[in-house]
């Protein structure tokens, strides 16, 4: 392998070569020849390496000639990038105005002698070589120079349609349905009876079977959607470590987290996002068989989980594992039938399964599935390889001594190196091999990878029939092709259906690793090294630093040892634990990709502007206080990726003529922050948004910006601030901001201010685009002339907060999604409904004098699926019910605050509903519902005032697993006597009668059961007893209940709260005296009877994690009995206002995290020092109006204060002390 990847880099240091030989330039003037020279004998070792990888025995003498050539040719790419690099800076000496003579063209010092030390270094490369000429003919090796041109190197010879990206959605798991069916019913029905919180089960099979497919099928089930509440997708592979998998399953979570470090507050944020909530946690690829660290992870679950359906499904080829981590029965995955790979096969090859066939595809194809030994994943690459394959190609690899190889991960890795092989381009193998430096599962972005690619030098165009070609266009087809050959999977894709990112198959990793032969990180030999801690770093020595090109590291890098990585072309320090990028940057000559995203850096060395063969610089989620002014003499940088946050933007960007990518421009009013910076930057790709465009004069200065020879800009934002002072230019300047429309996809206008819209949007076609936003354009008042087609491709149209707006275009071919809000009372939404057909999604917001939903809205859109109004004050009506019944494919409908609405149209409620949202709709009186809604899974009213009772047919809705209550002051009446399916019952704020509270008798799978501030309820449901599968139940606010019926049945309970309830004289049975309530986790209660002299006695388990106790003002102490709560970690005190002192019993609460005391007027003092100093875990205290307490804190002069001041986090009435 190594011979094909050195014909790559001869063949690149050649294009190098002749481009620098071909320049007339004095500069070079007597190194012609050496180059030349140079030139030649590249050409000649290339020809000798396509021997070499010829050649069906290589001797130990072959492999080192090939080892020696590798090194020589990167010696020769540093010689050659050194000269480009002094060509560069050079370059920018001459845009930055220094007047030099000639003989100072590239030394400061001594030019003759930097020119001697150049020629030196070529001739030795060139004697080198010239050895190694003479050394090939001894091995053996000839020159093949009459090949190379019946061998293109270049994309361009291989078969186009590789090249093609084709839908790579798995919509079918071949042969695994019944499979997929059987899990996610044993995941949803199972555990119900079951002692264990979280139920494991695991998925088990060799490489290639398909497990993580058929997890995501799983995964993706709409019954696992109904089912859990929440779910979440961890790679894990290996290493195994368990706060990595915790960080990520919170990031799955909340993406906002992402950052939280320490282990202990990963869990608590676990803890407080998944409260009261069933998740299904897919932990896919697990390697791990200690049992020790499943325990550590699945203890930490257990803390964060509080209800019994959760599951847990683990995807891993090792048998050992399931045995450790399954609760429930395991899902061996077998092979598929002879048949079911043909299937595969046959689609791959022919993207058609019903093509067909001739009697030889058809007979050899079935043989060839025969081979695939039941591995969807051979037969998906085996089918790739026969798309570009005729009938002999086919024969070739049903021949293949591949199958001479045991069943097994051995011969499917043999499958993958001959797909590997059938790639033409060496260039394109050396690109797959790079991914090697990616761990197992990683998320690739594909842009990344791209410049990932470019900065190793692996997209040159070489034939001259592809010099037009971009780099990364070459690097996108190398992308697809990859593909399109199974190499990549599981891609993701942005809104526009273009790919985003990708991920590798475990053995397609594998296969990476082996054909790029990249050593360890300890290995003189490495040129490319990825997360090493700094010992590591620092014990690399100085003659194999140089050697590196590639570096990875999220550890701090130490300037003084950075310069002797001097041969770098990436350095990517994403996520790194440093502060500031050290001086000594700019002495890496080579580099060409730079990351130091999601650092803790403030600014960037000056030093970065010598970076000038720089071609990616990434900075995102960095807040930098200012660019250095040095930034603009990066003359090669093409991609340059950050947030502009509050920073001052950088001067000068003009100058940049490269940049493909520039995602924000901020307009300043200095030199050199104006918009003619973005003049010459027409290369310019993808998105672009430009801010602070009121600094603009007018029409003139915009067309500066040139932004109609801008070919490839798809996505453009225009953005003026929304506070300001006059208004006079803005027709003006976006008349000038006249985009090209050939590629624009998304259009955003934001803070317009002008009349009309410009001419160009009314006389241009814009063929492509398919998003139109306008925000906050409160003075447009005209826009298209009514029945002119501009957008044909557009799908989402947003308008908002276009208070004057009076006309509007009304033929949208292609619109999906149309969002209105926010608008003034002379919106003809009329003329936009009445043409439109093609609507999903309808959104009305805060439309003035709305009184109905123009006709066509609803009868002309049958393909509607979800509608929202919103804030429509004068609304009565949606439509007329035959209107609204044309929408039969509704599946989630959302009406709030239309406070005149007194009624909803029967034909709204279709049969597909599966949503149906009502909130602060004040005048409806009844929701008309006679129908069962077999779909309807959630069903939430809020704040209707004037309704006094539920649907009547609510008991057939079957799937209804959702149910909430609050704010319907005339709610008398819940007629709900059995839903069998439902999951939640919430009751908020409702004047219900004792008898009108439904019985629970029927409430079979009730989990979760929420009463509160429901002031005309005296006692909580009948039959509460009968929920047996009830996790969480909560009772607040209920003045007049005096009592709760027993909970001694209710053994699943993980959280229970009954608080605020003024009437309640003393605590229900199975809490007090004796608990039967073994699984509780998470109590509280208190607030109760004032006259109660003491707290209700009561006692819990031993598991028990939270605790929180509501007093009152005669209490003067807490109960006894806490005390031995030993696994408490959060305990909050409030409300006792007779409490002068926290008990010295607190000391035995050894393992509490974390502490809080609120509202307790007359609270003073705390445990003694020794007691505080025996909570060694408490990592939190939060003291909040207790004004007494606060005074004794004061960090100064506090009594308290010795007594917390250990302690990490120290609030007080919000402040961090």
């Amino acid at each position: 392998m190594a011979a094909e990847f050195l014909t790559f880099g001869a063949e690149g240091i050649l294009t190098r070569a002749a481009s620098l030989a071909e320049q007339e330039l004095s500069l070079l003037w007597g190194f012609k020849g050496e180059l030349t020279s140079l030139r030649d004998s590249l050409s000649k070792l290339e020809a000798m390496l396509r021997d070499a990888q010829h050649l069906q025995v290589r001797g130990e003498r072959v492999e080192m000639w090939v080892k020696d050539l590798e090194g020589i040719a990167h010696e020769a790419d540093d010689v050659l990038d050194e000269y480009e690099y002094e060509l560069l800076r050079r370059k920018v000496e001459i845009q930055n105005q220094i007047k030099k003579k000639v003989l100072n063209f590239f030394s400061r010092h001594n030019p003759i002698a930097f020119r001697l030390k150049m020629a030196h270094k070529i001739k030795n490369i060139n004697a080198s070589l010239a050895n190694l000429k003479n050394e090939a003919a001894s091995i053996g090796l000839v020159d093949r120079s009459t090949l190379v041109n019946a061998t293109s190197h270049d994309i361009g010879g291989l078969d186009r349609e590789t090249v093609s990206n084709f839908d790579q959605d798995e919509k079918d798991i071949v042969g695994r349905t019944e499979v997929a069916s059987d899990i996610v019913t044993t995941l949803i029905n199972s555990g119900k009876n079951q002692e264990n919180y979280l139920s494991v089960m695991a998925i088990v099979g060799m490489g290639g079977l398909g497990k993580t497919t058929l997890a995501k099928s799983v995964y993706n089930d709409p019954e696992i959607g109904r089912h859990f509440d929440q779910k979440i997708w961890v790679c894990v592979s290996t290493p195994f470590e368990v706060k990595k998998i915790l960080s990520e399953i919170l990031e799955c979570l909340k993406p906002e987290k992402a950052g939280i470090k320490g282990k202990a507050t990963i869990c608590e944020n676990l803890q407080e996002d998944l409260k009261g909530k069933t998740y299904l946690l897919v932990l896919d690829d697990v390697w791990n068989d200690d049992r020790n660290k499943w325990d550590d992870l699945m203890s930490c679950l257990l803390n964060a989980t509080s209800t019994k359906a959760s599951k847990i499904l683990v995807t891993t080829r090792n048998v050992s594992v399931s045995s450790i981590v399954q609760t429930l029965p395991t899902c061996v995955l077998g092979k598929l039938s002879e048949d079911q790979c043909w299937c595969i096969l046959k689609y791959k090859a022919f993207l058609d399964t019903s093509v067909v066939l001739t009697e030889d595809q058809e007979r050899i194809g079935r043989e060839i599935a025969k081979k695939c030994a039941g591995v969807p994943l051979v037969a998906k690459v085996l089918g790739n390889m026969m798309r570009s394959q005729d009938i002999d190609g086919w024969r070739s690899i049903l021949e293949s001594r591949i199958w001479d190889l045991p069943e097994g991960e051995e011969r499917i890795l043999s499958v993958l190196k001959l797909s590997f092989d059938k790639l033409k381009s060496p260039y394109l193998k050396q690109c797959f091999a790079y991914c090697s430096m990616f761990v197992k599962d990683f998320q690739i972005q594909k842009d990344d990878l791209i410049n990932l690619w470019m900065a190793q030098g692996l997209l040159y165009p070489s034939p001259p029939n592809r010099r037009n070609l971009e780099m990364e266009d070459i690097g996108n087809e190398y992308f697809n092709i990859l593909l399109n050959n199974s190499f990549f999977q599981d891609v993701e894709k942005d809104w526009y259906g273009n790919i985003t990112s990708c991920k590798m198959h475990d053995l397609v990793h594998d296969l990476a690793e082996h054909v790029s032969k990249r050593k360890s990180n300890n290995s003189n030999e490495t040129r490319h090294m990825t997360h090493i801690p700094t010992s590591v770093l620092q014990g690399v020595p100085e003659r194999s630093a140089h050697k590196l090109r590639s570096l990875f590291l999220n550890v701090e890098v130490l300037g003084d040892i950075l310069p002797n990585f001097r041969g770098l072309r990436v350095l990517n320090l994403y996520q790194a634990d440093i502060k500031e990028l050290p001086i000594a940057i700019g002495k890496l000559k080579h580099l060409r990709y730079l990351d130091v995203s999601y650092t803790n850096i403030k600014a960037l060395p000056k030093s970065v502007g010598k970076l000038y063969n720089l071609q990616t610089l990434r900075m995102e989620g960095v807040e930098l206080e200012e660019f250095p002014k040095e930034l603009q003499n990066l003359i090669n940088l093409r991609h340059i990726y950050f947030y502009p946050y509050d920073m001052k933007f950088p001067a000068g960007m003009g100058r940049l003529t490269n940049l493909r990518t520039l995602q924000y421009f901020i307009v300043g009013k200095e030199t050199g922050r104006g918009i003619e910076e973005l003049a010459g930057l027409n290369l310019l790709k993808g998105q672009l948004y430009i801010s602070n465009l009121e600094h603009m004069r007018d029409g003139e200065e915009a067309k500066k910006a040139k932004l109609v020879k801008k070919t490839n800009i798809s996505k453009l934002k225009f953005q003026w601030a929304e506070d300001r002072s006059s208004i006079t230019n803005d027709e003006e300047v976006l008349e000038g901001l006249q985009p090209h429309p050939s590629k624009l996809e998304f259009l955003q206008l934001f803070n317009f201010m002008g009349d009309k819209c410009p001419s160009w949007i009314m006389s241009s076609s814009f063929p492509v685009l398919k998003r139109l936003k306008i925000y906050n354009a409160r003075n447009l008042t005209e826009w298209l002339e009514s029945g002119i087609v501009v957008f044909p491709c557009l799908e989402e149209l947003v308008l908002r907060n276009c208070d004057k707006l009076r006309s509007a275009p009304s033929h949208f071919p292609s619109l999906k999604t149309l969002k209105i809000h926010s608008m003034g009372s002379g919106m003809p939404i009329a003329n936009i409904s009445n043409k439109l057909t093609t609507l999903t999604s309808l959104t009305i917001r805060k439309i003035s004098g709305l009184v109905s939903l123009p006709e066509g809205m609803l009868k002309n859109n049958k393909n509607l699926t979800y509608l929202e109004i919103e804030d429509c004050q004068e609304l009565t009506r949606i439509a007329s019910p035959d209107v609204v019944g044309s929408c039969a494919l509704l599946d989630s409908v959302r009406i709030s605050n239309c406070p005149i609405l007194a009624y909803l149209p029967d034909g709204l409620l279709t049969t597909s509903l599966k949503k149906l949202v009502v909130q602060d709709c004040n005048g409806l009186q009844l929701l008309p519902v006679t129908q069962a809604l077999p779909s309807l899974c959630k069903l939430e009213i809020t704040g209707c005032q004037e309704l006094s009772s539920l649907p009547s047919g609510l008991d057939y809705y079957t799937s209804l697993q959702e149910l909430a209550i609050s704010n319907c002051d005339m709610l008398t009446s819940a007629l709900i006597h059995s839903l069998p399916s439902l999951r939640k019952l919430s009751i908020f704020g409702c004047s219900m009668s004792p008898e009108s509270v439904p019985s629970l008798l029927g409430f079979t799978c009730l989990r979760e059961l929420r009463i509160e501030d429901s002031h005309g309820l005296t006692s909580l449901p009948i039959r509460l007893e009968s929920c047996s599968c009830l996790e969480v139940l909560r009772i607040s606010k209920l003045p007049n209940v005096e009592s709760i019926t027993s909970l001694d049945n209710l053994t699943n309970l993980q959280e229970l709260g009954i608080f605020s309830c003024d009437g309640l004289k003393s605590l229900p049975s199975g809490l007090a005296i004796t608990s039967c309530l073994n699984h509780l986790k998470t109590l509280e209660i208190g607030g109760f009877w004032k006259e109660l002299d003491s707290f209700p006695a009561f006692q819990v388990t031993s598991q028990l994690k939270t605790l929180k106790l509501w007093g009152w003002p005669k209490l003067k102490s807490l109960p006894e009995q806490i005390q031995h709560f030993t696994s408490l970690t959060f305990f909050k005190v409030e409300s006792f206002d007779g409490m002068e002192a926290l008990p010295e019993w607190l000391r035995n609460l050894t393992s509490l995290k974390y502490l809080d005391i609120y509202y307790c007027k007359n609270m003073m003092y705390l445990p003694t020092l020794e007691a505080m100093q025996c909570l060694t875990k408490l990592e939190r205290i939060w003291i909040l109006h207790c004004p007494l307490l606060k005074e004794r804190c004061n960090k100064k002069s506090g009594s308290e204060w010795p007594k917390i001041s250990r302690i990490p986090r120290i609030y007080v009435d919000h402040v961090r002390l």
